[in-house]
């Protein structure tokens, strides 16, 4: 049942990325454009995306548990460390040179455009290398 209602999830997340223009590149590289042609689509999907986070996450959050797991899996580390900042530098410059963050891009894949693919591609075999590389420090430690 968990997994029915991550595809769920998924696929109203990525309805809501197309139907807001965001998977299209040349709109998210226009807000990114602040001298140019500058688009403020992006800060009204964000604000609203901020709103019903701030909002959902008041109402689940009152809950003892959540409806399909065991308990809520927050994240614990509250530190800007030099991964954060490594992991926030190749986010920016991926989302900075071709327009794409993982949302967008796993939902533009229906497109069937080889550019998405191959950076979808190309992040993927990235999360390889870091996950490969986490387990090698890991071991080490």
């Amino acid at each position: 049942m968990k997994s029915v209602f991550a595809l769920i999830c998924g696929l109203l997340f990525g309805a809501g990325l197309a139907m807001s223009g965001m998977t299209d590149t040349a709109k998210v590289l226009g807000f990114l454009d602040l001298f140019g042609r500058w688009d403020p689509a992006l800060m009204f999907v964000m604000g609203g995306a901020v709103v019903v986070t701030l909002v959902g996450f008041r109402l689940v959050l009152r809950r003892s548990r959540p409806v399909c797991d065991e308990r809520f899996n927050l994240p614990a580390n509250r530190r800007i460390d030099r991964r954060l900042l490594a992991g926030a530098a190749v986010f920016g410059l991926g989302w900075g040179l071709y327009g794409y963050c993982p949302g967008p891009a796993l939902s533009a894949l229906v497109y069937l455009e080889i550019k998405t693919l191959a950076f979808v591609l190309a992040m993927i075999s990235g999360m390889a290398v870091v996950h490969g590389w986490e387990k090698r420090e890991a071991k080490r430690l």
